[in-house]
């Protein structure tokens, strides 16, 4: 029963890195480079099970593809000669479906932490 908490705790830590990214990538959705440099790299959590009953584990980040996509916008300061600029190739609508399931995944662990400080309180109080 004790393990409740640490496994609940390892995946609050896992759905916030993961509101993090999410909402960092939602930031950057509209942030423009010019055509001689990459454009914003969406950053994706790797979820990684822990060994036995010890949770869930960040392993590490991918990134999206810093070739973006090209828009003309001639009269943009950061335009080329041909009038492009680039954009990152993020999917706002992706990003707010993962949005919502880091969110819930997230309130799902406190909910559990909840409980588990509430069984362990009421243990406390049966020894009284």
């Amino acid at each position: 029963m004790f393990d409740a908490i640490g496994i609940a705790g390892s995946g609050l830590t896992l759905h916030r890195k993961w509101l993090d990214a999410v909402s960092d990538n939602m930031a950057n959705v509209n942030t423009v480079t010019g055509t001689d440099g990459d454009a914003f790299q969406a950053r994706y959590v790797i979820a990684q099970e822990g060994e036995g009953n010890t949770g869930v584990y960040v392993a590490g980040a991918a990134y999206g593809d810093g070739e973006g996509r090209l828009a003309h916008e001639p009269d943009h300061p950061l335009a080329d000669e041909d009038g492009y600029v680039r954009y990152p190739d993020i999917d706002l609508a992706a990003q707010m479906g993962s949005l919502i399931m880091a969110q819930r995944g997230y309130q799902a662990n406190a909910a559990v932490v909840d409980r588990a400080k509430e069984s362990y309180q009421a243990a406390l109080q049966i020894g009284r």
